[in-house]
């Protein structure tokens, strides 16, 4: 899962910068609003890169799931004070 999202992000960040540098090293020769355009779209994408690239597939465990090891997951549920501490 973690390869899959580096993955989505870095062709996302590598479409923006394609849009960026292509916007003004040849659109703008021909059309500065179409730059513009591709410009505004870039900047939208790396912040959806970042969602992108942090989200949670449905296979990752999550901070709060039980690992399995039941020594383990006493010791967290311990820390997290949802069990009393053994005596």
């Amino acid at each position: 899962m973690y390869a899959r999202r580096r993955r989505n992000y870095f062709l996302m960040m590598g479409g923006c910068l394609v849009l960026f540098v292509s916007a003004w090293a040849v659109v703008r020769l021909w059309s500065v609003p179409a730059a513009v355009a591709m410009c505004l779209v870039a900047m939208v994408i790396p912040p959806v890169a970042a969602v992108v690239a942090n989200r949670r597939g449905p296979d990752d465990r999550w901070w709060d799931d039980p690992s399995g090891d039941p020594r383990s997951d006493e010791w967290w549920d311990e820390l997290d004070g949802k069990r009393r501490p053994r005596q």
